[in-house]
């Protein structure tokens, strides 16, 4: 669990993103695209979940990918290489279905973009080494902004065609995923959506492909504290039945989640996210730890 590297992917306007690779043979060896670890950086913090994002089995590294947002991310971010965690578990997770649907969509908004990433490198590789042509791959990205865009030169090597949208117009074009996911829709057949990202751009994503009946598979994000089914933290409703992201996901139907649902459940601790906005205010530098 001893970090190899660390690498600063985004540090602009107070948005800090962040790469970790760690030396952990045994999950390195056994993930699979879609899985995640839940890690704890010191023995007083809180688990979390992420996304294995990058994974070398013959070197028994795993890459990690996160944004520094609360307390435990940014003590995951002060760490550096020769630091070990103080516990990572996995693969956890059902690994995404990967096999050959034909003509894919991929969503990603966000840090979400590192989530799409091992998923859009094996359905491209699907069908193949059979003689198969693998399936085709269009990738819609969106950030805010062009400098809070990442991965791009990743996903492009892994898309037949790639398509970046910023809210702001700085960067591709302007508008969000959901705009450019109606206009390939309305001009083409698909067989697969799988989309990654903040709540509401996912309800919007699952929402515009019903309309046009195409299966579409959600990473879902819900709030997890054990990851292994013993807590029930991760509920998420999908066409009515309770499943838990750690244990049944972290793929769903997309068609069938309970988008409201969720996002008052994500919104659980929003007291506390308030109180360290304002313990950030008062440091003046942008921690959240008090003076001392």
């Amino acid at each position: 669990m001893k970090i190899l590297n660390k690498q600063i992917i985004k540090d602009v306007a107070g948005v800090k993103i962040k790469q970790l690779d760690i030396f952990s043979p045994d999950i390195a060896a056994n993930a699979q695209p879609g899985q995640f670890v839940m890690l704890m950086a010191s023995e007083n913090g809180e688990r979390i979940p992420l996304t294995l994002v990058n994974t070398d089995k013959i070197k028994g590294t795993l890459s990690l990918i996160f944004q520094e947002a609360g307390f435990t991310t940014q003590s995951l971010g002060r760490l550096n290489p020769g630091d070990s965690l103080y516990s990572l578990v996995g693969p956890l997770g059902h690994p995404t279905e990967i096999k050959k649907y034909g003509k894919i969509i991929l969503v990603g908004g966000g840090v979400g973009i590192a989530e799409i990433l091992p998923v859009a490198r094996a359905l491209k590789k699907a069908g193949l080494p059979a003689g198969q042509a693998g399936n085709h791959i269009t990738t819609i990205l969106g950030s805010r902004n062009k400098d809070l865009l990442i991965l791009e030169a990743e996903l492009k090597s892994a898309s037949d065609q790639i398509y970046i949208m910023t809210d702001d117009g700085s960067y591709g074009r302007k508008g969000f995923t959901t705009d450019m996911l109606k206009e390939l829709l309305s001009k083409d057949k698909y067989d697969l959506i799988y989309s990654v990202g903040p709540i509401p751009m996912m309800k919007m994503v699952a929402g515009i492909s019903k309309e046009y009946q195409i299966k579409t598979l959600v990473s879902s994000n819900a709030l997890m504290v054990d990851a292994t089914g013993m807590c029930g933290c991760c509920r998420v409703s999908v066409f009515g039945e309770v499943k838990f992201s750690c244990v049944d996901g972290p793929d769903f139907d997309g068609h069938g989640v309970d988008w409201e649902e969720l996002e008052k459940r994500n919104k659980v601790y929003s007291v506390q996210e308030k109180h360290i906005c304002n313990l950030k205010k008062n440091n003046g530098d942008g921690s959240i730890f008090p003076r001392v």
